[in-house]
């Protein structure tokens, strides 16, 4: 099997028209394919063959993407690695992975021992002698990507060719993809989303990519006016800092199609305000790593409703259960459940972890949310997230909600603070715009119109930013964890 992502299959197709750009190149996909072509030898002289995995530990740059490209090729597999990890981070994934090789930014391994590659010495022709592609099968490994590790040490999430291809072809369905269309991307590519949503699905219908070293939000408005992409893919923080920090500047947006929000929840006034700004429809969708990227998305041509993250993606179901993991009526609260060709394999090395997320095929989420009578989903909070006060359960989600649609509020997160008590408070962490006048009070007089007491923060921290993990998420473990400091 060549997966319809892999170079040789997008060159043979789509010939010498532009497929990736960065900050210092700018490649067609015939040229894609001689780079990655080079470089699979190059591993394959480092004694990398099919099976191994391949560390890659770069920050958004085409070698990047070749270098998993490369690895493929070859049969095996790849673990790109968030490049501002400190040694024993890096050392974790690398050693849980048992990668063969490294490539880094230097030729120094961030894990003793393994065979390291700098970035700067990776090949970019070849030597004359050619190398085909492996035939992969669909259980073929192609990722390990590690999870946030929000509940504990980062786990590997084992995702197959067949996970890969089903995303892909799913997501370039669901947004009408073409090869017209053109991705700006500006999320990190050790994250789920920005390799399937933003790498392997434009591509794969010859579409282009342009890879942004990081985010800014002038960079990001100037790439948007020179290159005039169709679309991005984002999280909601990124949403926030374009809105914020527009200085007043009314770029040329006309470009873009449609954008998608993704990998955190957003307020519904966040998604207004950003829709209104880019004049084009924002496509909030849900998922996780465990089911290769996103679940459901509000569909870009149909009925998309604020509030909800959209119905299950073509080929996969989901379902709403409870404690007993029985299905619910439509409309009440459980857990979110998840199946279809984009479940993982498991996780690496860690079976019965494997086997309490992955129940007779279906992902346990650790969401709680609910589906409307249109198949709707809703996410109403994360398990762990809840807040037991008193014996009644809280998800902070609605209180960020309630919070969110006060004037002035720009992010804001909800945890659960320790109580002799009361076992559990609710207390808020509130951004406001930039020139916002909001103070605690005002918070919690919103608070008191719009929710039931017990819902109530006790306390609210006015905060010009709010911790994010690396992939841009708020960091609800480290505020729960200041209380304990």
């Amino acid at each position: 099997m060549q997966p319809g992502y892999l170079p040789r299959v997008l060159a043979q197709r789509f010939g010498d028209a532009p497929a990736i750009r960065d900050d210092a190149t700018q490649m067609s996909f015939v040229e894609l394919d001689r780079k990655v072509t080079a470089v699979a030898a190059q591993f394959r002289d480092q004694g990398v063959t099919r099976g191994d995995v391949v560390a890659v530990m770069l920050p958004n740059r085409s070698e990047l993407v070749v270098s998993i490209f490369a690895a493929w090729y070859l049969g095996a597999a790849a673990t790109p690695i968030n490049p501002n990890f400190t040694h024993d981070e890096a050392a974790h994934q690398i050693n849980d992975a048992g990668a063969a090789l490294v490539v880094n930014s230097s030729s120094e391994s961030p894990s003793g021992g393994r065979q390291t590659i700098s970035v700067d010495d990776l090949r970019t022709s070849g030597d004359g002698t050619e190398l085909d592609p492996v035939d992969l099968a669909d259980d073929d490994l192609a990722l390990v990507i590690y999870t946030s590790g929000s509940t504990g040490r980062p786990k590997g999430v084992m995702i197959t060719h067949a996970n890969t291809t089903a995303m892909s072809r799913t997501m370039a369905e669901t947004m009408a993809m073409t090869a017209e269309d053109h991705c700006l991307l500006v999320l990190p590519l050790f994250h789920a989303n920005a390799l399937m949503v933003s790498l392997l699905t434009p591509l794969q219908v010859g579409a282009q990519l342009t890879i942004m070293p990081g985010f800014n939000a002038q960079e990001f408005y100037d790439a948007v006016e020179h290159l005039r992409p169709t679309y991005f893919s984002a999280v909601p923080t990124i949403y926030a800092l374009l809105l914020t920090k527009a200085e007043g500047r009314r770029p040329d947006m006309s470009s873009l199609r449609f954008a998608v929000c993704g990998a955190a929840p957003a307020t519904r006034e966040l998604l207004a305000a950003a829709e209104e700004f880019f004049d084009v429809p924002i496509l909030e969708g849900y998922g996780l790593t465990e089911a290769t990227c996103a679940s459901s998305i509000n569909p870009i041509d149909g009925p998309r409703k604020p509030g909800t993250v959209g119905p299950a993606l073509p080929g996969q179901r989901i379902r709403i259960v409870d404690d007993s993991l029985q299905d619910v009526p439509t409309g009440q609260t459980g857990e979110v459940l998840i199946t279809g060709p984009v479940v993982m394999a498991g996780y690496l090395n860690m079976p019965e972890a494997t086997a309490e997320t992955i129940v007779d095929g279906w992902v346990r989420t650790g969401d709680l949310g609910r589906l409307d009578e249109d198949g709707y989903l809703s996410i109403v909070d994360r398990l762990k997230d809840m807040i037991i006060r008193g014996g009644e359960n809280i998800y902070p989600k609605e209180i960020e909600n309630a919070i969110g649609s006060l004037p002035g509020v720009l992010e804001v997160a909800v945890v659960g603070r320790p109580d002799d008590v009361m076992g559990e408070v609710p207390v808020a962490f509130v951004v406001p715009y930039p020139d916002a006048e909001l103070t605690p009070e005002a918070v919690i007089d919103h608070c008191r119109e719009h929710l039931t007491r017990v819902k109530v923060p006790v306390h609210v921290e006015i905060t010009p930013e709010l911790p994010k993990n690396p992939v841009g998420k708020i960091d609800k473990p480290g505020l729960r964890a200041s209380f304990a400091a």
